[in-house]
């Protein structure tokens, strides 16, 4: 036996977030360059089991064969079960083959489309503030509801950036898209009728946020990180 701490001693309860735990198998197996079957004899169980927890979205195993899954991979419990939910992401290390290539307009586009949460970058009175934002992209422009004394109402006049990304923890990837351009205030009562009918989502800190601010672009990019598979 080790006498190393166990490695599951910070485990989250039985019946928490599961997370995607296949993923998080097949990544640090690949990452050990264990075979499906060389990972089944270290947990003892079937290859077929293990290819099953891979594949399988849904798959639920009990706290036993994650516990033996967990010292067979080397690494906590916790982090194959996605107890590090409330970390920032990033916390994980680099995979073996990472290769970063730029987005084209149309996929940098393509990405903002499909999220309702960023980051604007804001040059303040106070100096440069960073906030989360849910918005909307309307018309070729990315839209936000805040409320008139607000921080993000001062980005009104000015140049701002906003930030969208996604990271994906078990496979160390992901990508990251920047949008440039200035920001006024929506004042018009019928393009404030439509930006509030397609708005992704209310603002999630509630409250009265009825101002409406508008991003128009004058500079876009992107990037993505992925992991070319060892060959």
């Amino acid at each position: 036996m080790s006498d190393k701490a166990p490695r599951y001693a910070s485990a989250v309860p039985v019946g928490g977030p599961q997370g995607d735990i296949g993923r998080c198998i097949a990544q640090r197996r690949e990452e050990l360059g264990l075979t499906r079957e060389e990972l089944a004899a270290r947990v003892g169980s079937a290859p077929g089991y293990i290819r099953y927890l891979e594949e399988k979205s849904t798959a639920a195993p009990g706290i036993g064969v994650l516990i033996r899954l967990a010292d067979a991979l080397d690494m906590r419990l916790s982090a194959l079960r996605g107890g590090a939910a409330d970390l920032p992401p990033g916390i994980g290390g680099a995979a073996r083959h990472p290769e970063l290539t730029e987005l084209s307009e149309e996929e940098c586009w393509a990405r903002l489309s499909t999220h309702g949460v960023g980051r604007a970058a804001i040059d303040a009175p106070a100096g440069p503030f960073i906030v989360p934002l849910n918005y909307s992209v309307v018309d070729g422009a990315i839209a936000f509801r805040t409320a008139p004394d607000a921080m993000p109402a001062t980005a009104v006049g000015t140049h701002v950036a906003f930030e969208v990304d996604q990271i994906d923890e078990a496979l160390s990837q992901g990508w990251s898209v920047l949008l440039q351009g200035q920001a006024r205030a929506v004042s018009d009562p019928g393009t404030v009728r439509r930006l509030n009918a397609l708005a992704y989502s209310g603002p999630w800190a509630g409250g009265e946020r009825d101002m409406w601010v508008r991003i128009d672009p004058d500079s876009l990019s992107g990037r993505r990180i992925v992991v070319r598979r060892e060959r």
